[in-house]
Parts: C-alpha cells; sequence; structure tokens
C-alpha cells in the first residue's frame, strides 16, 4: 500500500511539475483562443466571408459588362469567306475580333433589390459567425468549470487518503498492543486501497476534462496544459434581482446573435420579394460591340499599274438590264518592268483588320409574355420563403424565452441543492468527527467508521458538484443578458 503511494505522489509530482513550466490558462484566454481556432467558428467564418462576395457580385452586376473575344483556326470544305461573305470551297486562315459591352438600364429596381438582399443576408452571416463563437464560449466555460470541479474532486480524495493512512497507522499500533483485533486493521485497509481507486478515478476524470477542453480549443492533445484556478467562492455572481427571466429575454432579444442574423434574413427576404416581381417587368439594356477579321484568302493582285477602263472595241457588247443598256469597258493596266505578268499577295493583316473594322450601338428591350411560368413561380416562392423565415424568427425567439425561464429555473433550484448541501456537509462532518473520537477510545467499531468516513466524502463531492453546478447555471443566465462570460 506505501508502494502504491508513493508511485501515485511521485505521479502528481512530476504532472505538477511539467505544468508548472507552461502558461496557465484563464478562462479569458481559453475563450479566445476557441473562438480563433475552433472549427465551427472557422466554418462559419468561411461561410461570411462567401455571403460577403456574393454580395459583391450583386454590386458589381449593377456596373457595364466588357467582354473581348478572338479567334483563330483554318477552314476547308465548302465555307462563308468572313472578308468576301462568299462561299468558298477553297482552304483559308482566319482571324477575328470582337468586343462588346452592354448595361441594364431598367428592370424595375431588381438589380437593386438583389444587391440589398445580398448585403443584409451577409450581415445576417457576420451574426452566425457571433453566435458560432458564444456557442463555443458557453462550451469552453462549462468544460473549464468540471476542469475546476475535477481538481476540487482530487485534492478532496488526497486527503481523504491521508486521513485512512492516519487512521491505519493507529490501528496497527492498536493492534500490535493487543487492543483491538486485526479485523479493524483489515477493514482500514480495504478502505485505503477504495480511497485510493477514488484518487485514481478523479485524477483520471481531470485529464478527460483536460482533454474534452483541448478537443473544443482544437488544441494538440500531446501538449502540456494547465488552467488557472480561481477560488469558486470568488467568481463573481449577480443577484436573481438582475436576473429575472423577462428582463434577461428583454436585453437577450436585441443581444443575442441568433436574433439579430433573423432580423436581417426577415429583411433581406423582403427584398428578395421585391427582386423576382422585378423580374416580371421589361428589361431595357444599352449595348454596342466592336468587330473586325483577317483572312488569307482576300489578296490584292500585284505586278501591274491600273491606268482605267475603256469601251471594248468591234461589235461594242452591250448589256440590258431594265430596258437599260450597259456598255462593257475593260481596265486598261500596264505591267511593271520587273514583272511581266500577274502575281498575288495576301492584303495586310493590319489593312484587313482596319477596313474590316464595324461597329454598333442600340438599345433592347425584352418583355416577358409568357416564359413557362418561371418568373411568377419564382416571385410566389420569394413570398413563401419570407413567410419561412418569419416563422423560423418566431419559433427561436420562443425558444430564446423557454431557454431563459427554464435556465432561471434551473438557477433557482441549483441555488437551493447548494444551500441543502452546506447543511449536509456540516452534518455528515459532525457524525465523522463523533465517530473518530469513539473509535479513538474503542467505543466504535472501523466499519462504522468507514462508513462516516465515506458519508462525508461523498457529502464534499457533492456539495462541490452542486457548487459548480449552480456558478455555471448563473453565468448561464448571465450569457443570455448579453454581458459575456467572466470567472
Amino acid at each position: 500500500m506505501k508502494k502504491l503511494l508513493t508511485l501515485l505522489g511521485c505521479g502528481i509530482l512530476l504532472q505538477v511539475q511539467a505544468q508548472t513550466t507552461n502558461e496557465k490558462w484563464d478562462l479569458r484566454k481559453c475563450v479566445d483562443y476557441a473562438t480563433q481556432n475552433n472549427i465551427s467558428v472557422k466554418q462559419a467564418d468561411i461561410q461570411a466571408r462567401i455571403s460577403a462576395l456574393q454580395a459583391r457580385q450583386a454590386k458589381l452586376s449593377q456596373y457595364p459588362s466588357l467582354n473581348m473575344n478572338s479567334g483563330t483556326g483554318v477552314r476547308f470544305g465548302r465555307s462563308i469567306d468572313p472578308t468576301t461573305n462568299q462561299f468558298s470551297t477553297n482552304q483559308f486562315l482566319y482571324q477575328n475580333f470582337g468586343m462588346n459591352a452592354s448595361i441594364q438600364l431598367y428592370n424595375n429596381g431588381s438589380l437593386r433589390y438583389t444587391l440589398q438582399a445580398a448585403d443584409l443576408n451577409a450581415k445576417a452571416a457576420l451574426a452566425e459567425v457571433e453566435r458560432a463563437a458564444n456557442d463555443v464560449s458557453l462550451n469552453v466555460a462549462n468544460f473549464y468549470l468540471q476542469i475546476l470541479a475535477a481538481r476540487e474532486q482530487v485534492k478532496i480524495t488526497q486527503v481523504q487518503i491521508a486521513q485512512s493512512q492516519s487512521q491505519l497507522d493507529i490501528t496497527k499500533k492498536r493492534v500490535e498492543a493487543g487492543v483491538l483485533p486485526e479485523l479493524n486493521q483489515a477493514e482500514i485497509e480495504a478502505q485505503l486501497a477504495n480511497d485510493s481507486s477514488n484518487y485514481v478515478t478523479a485524477v483520471t476524470n481531470y485529464e478527460l476534462n483536460i482533454l474534452n477542453l483541448k478537443g473544443l480549443l482544437n488544441l494538440d492533445p500531446a501538449i502540456a496544459f494547465e488552467i488557472d484556478t480561481p477560488p469558486v467562492e470568488s467568481i463573481p455572481l449577480e443577484s436573481f434581482g438582475d436576473l429575472q427571466p423577462e428582463l434577461v429575454y428583454q436585453l437577450a432579444m436585441t443581444s443575442q446573435p441568433l436574433q439579430k442574423a433573423n432580423d436581417f434574413r426577415i429583411k433581406a427576404a423582403q427584398k428578395s420579394v421585391l427582386a423576382a416581381k422585378g423580374q416580371m417587368y421589361p428589361t431595357l439594356t444599352f449595348g454596342g460591340n466592336l468587330t473586325s477579321n483577317f483572312s488569307n484568302s482576300f489578296k490584292q493582285t500585284t505586278g501591274f499599274t491600273f491606268l482605267g477602263y475603256r469601251p471594248v472595241t468591234g461589235a461594242e457588247p452591250k448589256v440590258t438590264v431594265s430596258n437599260v443598256d450597259y456598255y462593257v469597258q475593260e481596265p486598261l493596266y500596264r505591267f511593271n518592268q520587273q514583272s511581266r505578268s500577274f502575281g498575288g499577295l495576301w492584303d495586310g493583316w493590319s489593312n484587313q483588320i482596319s477596313n474590316n473594322f464595324g461597329q454598333n450601338v442600340g438599345i433592347n428591350l425584352s418583355v416577358p409574355i409568357f416564359n413557362n411560368g418561371q418568373s411568377k413561380i419564382a416571385y410566389q416562392r420569394s413570398k413563401l420563403d419570407l413567410r419561412n423565415v418569419e416563422l423560423q424568427k418566431t419559433q427561436a425567439d420562443l425558444k430564446l424565452k423557454q431557454d431563459i425561464y427554464t435556465a432561471y429555473n434551473n438557477a433557482t433550484a441549483a441555488l437551493q441543492k447548494f444551500n441543502a448541501g452546506k447543511k449536509a456537509v456540516e452534518n455528515a462532518q459532525k457524525a465523522y468527527d463523533f465517530a473518530l473520537r469513539r473509535y479513538e477510545v474503542g467505543l466504535l467499531g472501523s466499519l462504522d467508521l468507514i462508513t462516516n468516513q465515506n458519508n462525508l466524502l461523498r457529502a464534499k463531492v457533492q456539495q462541490l458538484s452542486n457548487q459548480y453546478d449552480y456558478v455555471f447555471k448563473m453565468k448561464v443566465l448571465e450569457f443570455y443578458k448579453g454581458q459575456g462570460l467572466k470567472l
């Protein structure tokens, strides 16, 4: 038994030495770290960033659009030559350019309402980030208080082991002197073993709570970690007079992130209804484009100088069109000295791009007459979405009120249980003190003494649990009030 206690003592000593080399974590540090590193908070932050991008996209949709395009390729077989607009079966290289711009002039405010809805949804997403951070903060506070309670339970079991060891030492001397039977020594040794088992259980619970808190903080379970341990009696608590449920509910309606998010969602849904209604009206758009192209099939003739036209001599051929005679003429040209025949060269790329350059501007009016009911159904659905968001807000407000009243009743019951536990510990302590004095003078058996000792231990552990439960439930009320978490 002494070897077991020595090993347990050495383990605690090493653990304390390892932890004292690291900075202690108080509740504020735990909450701040969790809100920055918790996975749920990070996911909510990503959704808020996505909503912000959507709002930015809606804002940019109000500005003119400008796009440029270009294509290059080889055509063969029967196709239309882009430079002559005639059918051709020759293979040729082509290239085209285009640039177009447009801006929506009127759509009954659909773009404006869409932008307003996107901005409100972005604000709702930011409120959801705050909500996720608050939920994590409340869970951190819960685990933090559980760690404090578990540490106190470890201390209580250590005191219990010390008491049992002291009783065992006294009992051994009396057994050796023949005053008490060996059965008394065996019973106390069994109690000491049970106390040691309770100690190991308390240490295990403490370590598990530490791991749970590390998981919430998204910390590596292998790193050393120790929390600051403020005395539970020094934790500030508001009075029940300042935490009346109706007062807390009125404050929570303006401070809780979920209620803020729901308000933003309702306003966004109202704007979405107006945006969907705008899609049922005509759309007026102003736009224009620039185009040009090039083809290597378009060539200019070389090797001569053009002099003009002359009538065909001889029979003076003519062509009659609509009873009008047109006499045929022939071109006059002179070959250059370097060439006695016709040749062909590509017309320059820049020349073609310049010569084929075209522009146009115009206004387009689109009137939705029948599009398979898409606009009308979208408008009706937007109104149903609005109604759904309103019902969600009503449900969330009712749940908030129910949670606050439940938290108030739980805090009241926890206070009553804590006060009753004080009396239970006092009575158990008196009973144990009387039993110990009677045992020391030989008027009480060891089994009765152990029973009173176990009763005292259970009363202390239960009272410790009652105290931290009361503190946490009061902190929940303060949290709903919008004052944050402080220990």
